[in-house]
């Protein structure tokens, strides 16, 4: 079943029970009011004929009757019985059989007033006093009038229903093809975007109603797909190249020892080299996996509280091993009321230090780099700091993107992935790092860690 369908069936049913309700109330208000005005009008003939036989006796009955059965105001079928105090008929007139249970004229007498209903016949008996006796009038009738009038209010109201509903159920259907249009045509906007087409957009009209808004959203998650999407593209890409450089050149020494006529310095040599390659393409390999597997939404890491300051002197004393020229500083700026210690997993924040300390020291024009240590209250902050031998030429927008490699890392090792690859550590344990270059001389990498658990 189609929404179009839906819609009309749920506004069908919606109309259907309110105007079911509405009719249903409408004819029993009508007939609780018919029954009053009959009731009222019963109970003033009984007071009219109780007026003629008790206060004028020079009237005979016979004559009463013909006057009763004759007046203009006389009720179809009426019919109107005189009881004493001892249930003796006093007075009739009518053609009904007038016989009356005494459980009824008993009920009379404890109420005073009754209406009742046999059939179509409503009837009406109530106590009227005279000369010190209780006597019971009963009067009977049909509301032939009123009736009619209510069985044409049930016509009217059951043809007006049908009409109405018939109606109701056409213009669902219509105005639920109108507010369904803008859908229909979101339906094939979005089969026209494909792989090939990411950068086509949904149509907005509005962005006060659902639909707007739902275009917007969708546009959104377009635009994080199509960014996601050329990111993924150029990772591959850029892997591509990196893992077929170091590729070649193994390939091409391995082919040039073959034709090395046993001389063992150079096939030493080029072993060597082979080595060297064989252990770039290790290193690239391991951070694209360790790139790949690391996700900020979806990873659960288990962390502990680590001392930042032991962590950063072993970072540094690893490094300082592989750039043995290397001056790296560490300048602590404790606060003695707050430690240094956050929660984070160990392996991640100490392989984020290493390549914040390295990429410090491999791009310094002096090989000297400056860490700086700052203990705040709900927060750490790091400052790895360095000169540059040139400008960087890189937008902090894209300084962090894999594979990204300034303009002074032409005679420089590496892959660019280190700093990608921190940024996604220091992301997933919520904290934040920033970059900061200062007339194209100096670049300052600040790190923020929260003290607080990021589970």
């Amino acid at each position: 079943m189609t929404i179009r369908t839906k819609m009309t069936v749920l506004f069908l049913s919606i109309v259907t029970v309110l105007l079911l309700v509405f009719c249903v109330t409408i004819y029993f208000l009508s007939d609780v009011y018919r029954q009053s005005e009959f009731e009222t009008r019963l109970k003033r003939e009984a007071l009219t004929a109780a007026t003629i036989v008790f206060n004028k006796e020079e009237v005979s009955p016979d004559l009463l009757k013909i006057l009763s059965r004759n007046q203009m105001t006389a009720l179809s079928k009426e019919n109107i019985v005189i009881f004493n105090a001892q249930d003796e008929i006093i007075y009739q007139s009518g053609l009904k059989n007038n016989s009356y249970s005494a459980s009824k004229l008993q009920e009379i007498k404890l109420n005073q007033e009754v209406f009742w209903e046999e059939g179509e016949v409503e009837e009406f008996g109530m106590i009227i006093k005279n000369r010190a006796q209780d006597y019971i009038v009963i009067v009977s009738a049909v509301d032939q009038y009123g009736l009619s009038k209510q069985h044409n209010l049930a016509i009217l109201l059951g043809f007006g229903s049908i009409l109405l509903i018939a109606l109701s159920a056409i213009l669902g259907r219509f105005f639920a093809g109108g507010l369904l249009k803008p859908m229909q045509q979101m339906i094939k906007e979005i089969d026209a975007i494909h792989a090939s087409y990411l950068s086509l957009r949904l149509s907005q009209r509005s962005k006060k109603d659902e639909l707007g808004q739902l275009a917007q959203r969708f546009n959104e998650m377009l635009d994080r797909l199509q960014k996601a999407f050329h990111k993924q593209r150029a990772f591959v890409s850029h892997a591509s190249h990196e893992l077929r450089t170091p590729l070649t050149a193994i390939t091409g020494q391995i082919q040039v020892s073959l034709l090395a006529n046993d001389n063992v310095e150079e096939l030493r040599s080029m072993a060597k080299s082979v080595l060297e390659d064989v252990n770039q393409l290790n290193i690239l390999t391991n951070n694209l996996l360790e790139l790949n597997s690391i996700d900020v939404d979806d990873i659960k890491i288990k962390t502990s509280l680590l001392n930042v300051v032991d962590l950063l002197i072993q970072a540094k004393a690893e490094v300082h091993k592989k750039y043995p020229e290397s001056k790296i500083y560490l300048h602590l700026d404790d606060h003695e009321d707050y430690l240094p210690e956050v929660y984070a997993n160990e392996s991640l924040i100490y392989s984020a230090f290493i390549n914040l300390i390295e990429n410090a020291v491999k791009f310094a024009s002096d090989q000297m780099a400056h860490i700086k240590l700052l203990t705040l209250r709900e927060e750490i902050q790091i400052k790895f700091q360095n000169k540059l031998n040139m400008p960087l030429n890189l937008s902090n927008d894209i300084i962090f993107d894999p594979f990204i490699r300034g303009s002074n890392s032409k005679n420089v090792k590496g892959h660019g992935v280190g700093l990608s690859l921190t940024k996604r550590i220091i992301d997933i344990h919520k904290g934040y790092l920033n970059v900061h270059l200062e007339e194209a001389e100096f670049v300052e990498f600040i790190l923020f860690l929260p003290k607080g658990n990021p589970q």
